[in-house]
């Protein structure tokens, strides 16, 4: 990849919504040229979106936590993601090494709204969960170095 397709990528890491006009004058590229490489860029599968970040605490959903699961029958299918992808206060689902098959991120607004989650993804899945609960987030979403 190009260095200065690097440079767009990162600028656009930190701000998403930077407008053409900005993304050239950064990299000293016209408009145009910009918006090529950044449709490129999206063409090629390496820009996958645009989104906002949000303050979760201002939208209710203050409490986070991570949820790791495994099979309770080891011989069933792995198609817990697939039965888990309904439940919306699940944020992420990673596939993972280790003793347990995923880890989930979830964000809901209550530890009561947290153990109906958990009995909603055991029924779902049949698995069985540990979760760990967040007390805080000094920092989250960083952009990879480029």
């Amino acid at each position: 990849m190009e260095e200065i397709d690097r440079q767009i990528l990162a600028l656009l890491a930190d701000d998403g919504r930077m407008s053409f006009t900005d993304l050239a004058k950064e990299t000293g590229l016209s408009v145009s040229a910009v918006h090529q490489r950044v449709r490129r860029l999206q063409k090629r599968g390496i820009v996958t979106g645009f989104t906002a970040q949000l303050d979760h605490q201002q939208i209710g959903l203050p409490l986070t936590a991570f949820v790791s699961i495994k099979p309770i029958d080891p011989a069933a299918p792995d198609d817990a993601p697939e039965r888990l992808e309904g439940l919306t206060a699940i944020e992420a689902c990673h596939s993972v090494a280790g003793e347990e098959s995923y880890i989930l991120k979830v964000r809901v607004a209550s530890p009561n709204e947290l153990e109906e989650l958990l009995q909603q993804i055991r029924a779902a899945a049949n698995v069985a969960t540990r979760t760990t609960v967040v007390l805080s987030t000094p920092w989250e979403g960083r952009r990879p170095s480029l």
